[in-house]
């Protein structure tokens, strides 16, 4: 996929970088190969000896060929394709002509922009080429509206082959006019301006009059074209009756293309022809991964060719240099190996950062997002309003350095480990899966020269499909800023598997521009057919992507390694959903499947093969999966809401003073028993009240104790742990109002906001005495259970600052009345307000222990001038 980041401002390690050449810079410094220009010619077509033969309607194929109806109308599909992308082909040709004639003039002048021999050795060439390709067009052109059976146009495609000599030349001269053209942008201003951004005329139907391009991408065009021509040619025979008078002609001029072809990539680099062969890609898979490197972690721009793996750094580029890549270094596949946990002793152990510093900086990220969003609403100056995108971009760009910890292992059986940390399992498993396919085939192991590696280095800026880093502070404003609020999730059922296993499921969702993993499933024991039928409460965050991945669980205990992020259950299959607004925002369950490891996952890697089953991509080790699920979506406005409840004969919805009243306790029973359960057997269960319960369960508790049945213990002792967190949790929110309540609430905004701190202490202290009793009873009895929680931190992973995020604004977030004030966007999930709500509920955690008692006795006075 190419996110669409602007990133380019900055390198592996944070610095500024002057700004990225414009869209349509990217070329590519060997063949392609590859049937994309024409959108007949856009799907691949089964891999066989004689090149592929991409079409969109295969269906057609084999038995359809017998008709001479159907090979007729797909003759026609064809060449209107290939038609179509030769007119876009000659208005490239003719924008690259355009400046010639100007740069001409002034060259005989006394101040030329450019030497008649500069101006010769970089259009070398193209005037001959653009008349050759305008006269093959508007001699195709009729006979392809006028089409029937009796048209031929072999003749046509014959003469274009024959003249592949102006290629020859062209492609020989290739080299030197990209290295005058860049010398001349660097000494000349006024070249610089004029080959950033040629004019190219967009198709007669089109809506786009004219695009800009580079005259680099623009140069790359006629070594591009020759590949297009050929692969037509392919096509055009495959539905050519071998008796039609064309079919001759066509074999001819297939034939010198290809014998063409083959010098032209014999001559570009005699050691590399495995990677620009009709049946594979030069570049398969690129992106940003963090590396782990001499202690620290550094983002570096990964790139994965047909034969080998190239670890990129962005450098630095002075103004009017183009950018380039500094290789790391690279690893050829035949040598690269996937080393398992316990063969990694050798690899650096990884450091993770504190789930509360990965916080905290949400909410600064999300607090200056909402900063931006003012100045904007206020007209604020641009340049205020760039400063702070500035310092958004910073922040994300630690977040995005700093979160992964995921281990993705890469051993060179040659020498040296990497190690890259992902925030994906579903992103680890798409690299290995892409590593190993390419494998499979017959791959050499080799040393690249220094020349051959600066060119490969060279050729990574052309050729990539990631281009920016991926933040969110680099969406331009008209992109969809992601789901705030809730998404309910039902995991139903799967099937497809080809033994019993083991079997669960996990939930990822993007945030703050990457993903990670939010939920899991209950492991199903030994089938084909698990039925887990479990419902999840997701809070997204500028959410875009849902993720479902399958597992089979491992038992074996000699595969567990001691570093708690390294996952040794083995993905069985694995999809991805886009979360469209308007499809999920509704208050009805939406049912889907997601078809796994199969054609919508995978179509984005054009070099896959065709199976014998026909369905393109599929991995042959994979069984092909699909899984169950239903969603429904709730928006940040609609979750803030706390609505009380109609019944008052339950506890969920009911006042807390009610509650204890009726039950004549000082701390309600479910939070006295779901603490209890909690401290018995969750208080080392990591990610204790992070981790969603599943929602049925939650569901099912919070109805026993609602009725007050009798058999509420049985339950509790039955029941998940994260299920019986939850359900406490859902207590706090549904109170109809806050446990701190709505009258204090902005007093303890402005407590927590005070700087000195015996005046803050003053007025905290002050507030809690101020809370209904049975509301700083129930308070305190939480209190202190968080904080036997946080001492098991080493184990459970959750800190003080962690549960405060949790916590924080289900204790404290106002009811609907309140929150309609404080609540601006949407998007402002960790706006001021939350920020400060966590603040408020962190100081208590921190604060040496708080008696009741001790509360009601001391009488210092508060006032609100302090």
């Amino acid at each position: 996929a190419d996110f669409n980041y602007g990133a380019d401002e900055y390198d592996a390690e944070g610095n500024e970088e002057p700004k990225a050449l414009p869209e349509g810079s990217e070329t590519m410094p060997y063949i392609d190969e590859s049937p994309t220009m024409s959108p007949q010619l856009s799907a691949r077509g089964q891999e066989s000896g004689d090149g592929v033969s991409p079409t969109p309607t295969d269906g057609l194929g084999t038995g359809g060929e017998r008709d001479a109806g159907k090979g007729l109308e797909m003759r026609k599909l064809v060449l209107s394709g290939f038609l179509a992308s030769e007119e876009i082909y000659i208005n490239q040709l003719e924008a690259l002509l355009l400046p010639m004639k100007p740069l001409k003039a002034t060259a005989t002048t006394s101040q030329p922009v450019l030497t008649l021999q500069q101006i010769e050795t970089i259009f070398y060439k193209i005037q001959d080429i653009y008349e050759i390709h305008k006269e093959f067009y508007d001699s195709l052109c009729p006979k392809v509206q006028q089409w029937d059976s009796n048209v031929t146009m072999g003749h046509l495609f014959q003469k274009l082959a024959s003249q592949l000599g102006v290629y020859k030349a062209f492609v020989d001269n290739y080299k030197i006019a990209l290295e005058t053209a860049e010398k001349c942008s660097q000494s000349n201003y006024q070249f610089q301006k004029i080959s950033e951004e040629l004019k190219v005329k967009g198709p007669k139907d089109s809506k786009e009059s004219h695009t800009s391009v580079t005259m680099e991408a623009l140069l790359y065009k006629p070594i591009d074209r020759v590949t297009r021509s050929t692969l037509v040619l392919h096509d055009l025979l495959k539905h050519t009756p071998a008796d039609h008078p064309d079919y001759p002609l066509l074999q001819d001029a297939l034939r010198i293309s290809q014998n063409f072809l083959s010098s032209i990539n014999e001559d570009i680099d005699p050691r590399r022809t495995a990677v620009t062969t009709p049946k594979g890609e030069p570049l398969v898979k690129d992106g940003f991964l963090v590396e782990l490197s001499e202690g620290s972690r550094k983002l570096r721009h990964v790139f994965l060719f047909t034969d080998v793996l190239l670890c990129a750094k962005l450098k630095k580029a002075a103004v009017g240099k183009h950018q380039q890549y500094d290789c790391k270094w690279y690893v050829p596949l035949a040598d690269l190996v996937f080393p398992s946990p316990e063969e990694s002793e050798h690899c650096p152990q990884v450091h993770v950062i504190p789930d509360h510093e990965l916080e905290d900086m949400k909410m600064k990220i999300s607090a200056i997002k909402s900063e931006v969003q003012k100045e904007k609403a206020n007209k604020g100056q641009s340049r205020a309003i760039e400063r702070l995108k500035k310092k958004m971009f910073e922040n994300e760009f630690w977040l995005l350095l700093n979160s992964p910890a995921i281990p993705f292992r890469i051993h060179n059986r040659n020498g040296k480990s990497y190690l890259f940390l992902l925030s994906s399992d579903y992103e680890r498993s798409e690299w290995r899966e892409a590593i190993q396919r390419l494998q499979k085939k017959d791959l050499q192991a080799f040393v690249l020269s220094s020349v051959e590696l600066q060119v490969l280095t060279g050729s990574c800026f052309k050729l990539r499909t990631v281009h920016n880093i991926p933040v969110t502070s680099n969406k331009d404003d008209d992109e969809s800023p992601g789901l705030y609020g809730f998404l309910h999730v039902i995991v139903h059922s799967a099937k497809g598997f080809k033994q019993s296993a083991n079997l669960y499921c996990t939930l990822e969702v993007d945030s703050f521009g990457y993903f990670v993993s939010k939920a899991k499933t209950r492991v199903f024991r030994d089938t084909t057919e698990p039925q887990w039928n479990e419902e999840f409460e997701i809070e997204l965050e500028g959410s875009q992507s849902l993720r479902i991945l399958c597992y089979e669980k491992c038992y074996d205990k000699t595969k567990l390694n001691k570093d708690n992020n390294e996952i040794v259950d083995k993905i069985m299959g694995k999809g991805q959903i886009q979360l469209d607004p308007q499809a999920v925002q509704t208050k009805n369950w939406h049912m889907d499947v997601i078809e796994m490891n199969g054609v919508s996952e995978f179509t984005h890697w054009e070099w896959s093969p065709f199976l014998p089953s026909g369905q393109p991509g599929l991995s042959p080790c994979l069984p092909q999966i699909k899984v169950e699920f239903s969603m429904k979506f709730t928006s940040r406005d609609m979750s803030l809401k706390r609505t009380p409840s109609k019944k008052q004969t339950g506890v969920f919805g009911v006042k807390i003073s009610v509650v204890t009243k009726r039950e004549r306790s000082k701390v309600p029973y479910i939070v006295r028993q779901c603490i209890e359960e909690v401290e018995k057997r969750g208080i080392e269960e990591v990610g204790i009240y992070r981790i969603s319960g599943v929602a049925t369960d939650i569901q099912a508790l919070k109805a026993v104790f609602d009725a007050n049945n009798k058999d509420i213990l049985v339950m509790l002792s039955d029941m998940d742990i994260n299920a019986i967190a939850g359900t406490l949790k859902l207590y706090f929110r549904e109170l109809p109002e806050p446990l701190l309540t709505d009258r204090l609430y902005p007093a303890f905004m402005e407590g927590i906001a005070l700087s000195d701190p015996a005046a803050k202490e003053n007025c905290m202290m002050h507030l809690l005495r101020s809370l209904p009793d049975p509301n700083l009873i129930t308070f305190l009895f939480l209190l202190e259970h968080l904080k036997r929680v946080a001492e098991k931190e080493p184990i459970n992973k959750m800190s003080l600052h962690n549960l405060a995020t949790v916590f924080g604004p289900t204790l404290l977030r106002p009811s609907e009345g309140e929150s309609k004030v404080h609540l601006t966007l949407a998007s402002d999930i960790w706006s001021h307000d939350v920020m400060a709500q966590v603040q408020v509920l962190l100081y208590y955690l921190q604060h040496p222990p708080i008696s009741f008692t001790e509360l009601k006795r001391n009488t210092l006075y508060f006032s609100t001038d302090v």
